[in-house]
């Protein structure tokens, strides 16, 4: 029997695949998102097709304490992690100076401080036990600036650099660190960021092959993973270019979430 994973952002999409996929391979799971009825109903479901053990932990990540609080839960109900899958997250998008700082603020304490108070929470009870695996949900956003997606963008950078220095520090001691890199993938983040046109590439992929390609590359040992290969190319090139080249160019096809009539404002403003 492998060990327990704890995943968070579990009541749906990604967060739910790696549920699924991680119960199939006869792994334990902790599942966190805020949807207890939604956490609940997945539990039972992989009880029943998997015979694992399916554990509901209902928790607002963007709460000031939430990592904490989610570690004494973990500790009362006497469970350890050897799997941490950092997935919870969410976007917003548009002109920042429209967008809700609240909403923001909300956005970087799931996106970034949840994310790394968990880790600090998780990884030295998997040290003590001779190892271990933490999993980071970035985006394709990690690779360059996206305007229109600010704090969005510089969030899943952060999560993206986290996870590659943490790999390096802890690849000789037993825990394995994979930050994940995907593109669009149809789920309820669009719902949550209001409008399908952040899916700003066209290109949709699903939740099963993404967490499919995650799991393949944690079993690798790989220190990130950007599945589908227009996602892969992106992801290794575009790091090569000056950062304000890269700043521009991606101006140009992220100013699509604005709007067909606001887009085309903005560049006649530039072009005057």
């Amino acid at each position: 029997m492998h060990g327990t994973a704890l995943v968070t952002g579990a009541s749906s999409g990604l967060g739910a695949e790696f549920a699924r996929q991680l119960a199939a391979l006869g792994h334990d799971v902790v599942l966190v998102a805020r949807s207890g009825e939604r956490l609940t109903a997945l539990a039972e479901r992989l009880t029943t097709d998997h015979a694992v053990r399916a554990h509901v932990l209902v928790q607002d990540l963007a709460e000031p304490d939430a990592a904490r609080r989610v570690a004494g839960e973990l500790d009362r109900r006497g469970l350890d992690v050897d799997l941490l899958v950092n997935n919870a997250g969410f976007g917003t998008c548009g002109r920042f100076e429209e967008i809700s700082g609240d909403r923001d603020h909300d956005q970087l304490m799931v996106n970034v401080v949840a994310l790394v108070g968990l880790t600090h929470e998780l990884l030295p009870g998997m040290l003590r036990r001779g190892g271990g695996a933490v999993v980071n949900v970035a985006s394709n956003a990690a690779f360059q600036p996206s305007p229109y997606f600010a704090v969005y963008g510089a969030s899943k950078t952060f999560v993206l650099n986290f996870g590659l220095a943490l790999r390096q520090e802890y690849r000789r001691r037993g825990i394995r660190v994979l930050t994940l890199c995907p593109g669009p993938v149809e789920t309820a983040f669009f719902d949550t960021i209001g409008t399908r046109r952040a899916a700003v590439t066209g290109a949709m992929n699903t939740p099963e092959p993404v967490v499919r390609a995650a799991l393949r590359g944690l079993e690798r040992d790989s220190g990130y993973v950007a599945p589908g290969f227009g996602n892969a190319l992106g992801a290794h090139l575009t790091p090569r270019r000056p950062r304000t080249l890269v700043a521009a160019v991606a101006e140009r096809v992220t100013r699509k979430v604005l709007g067909p009539t606001e887009g085309a404002t903005a560049q006649a403003g530039r072009a005057a």
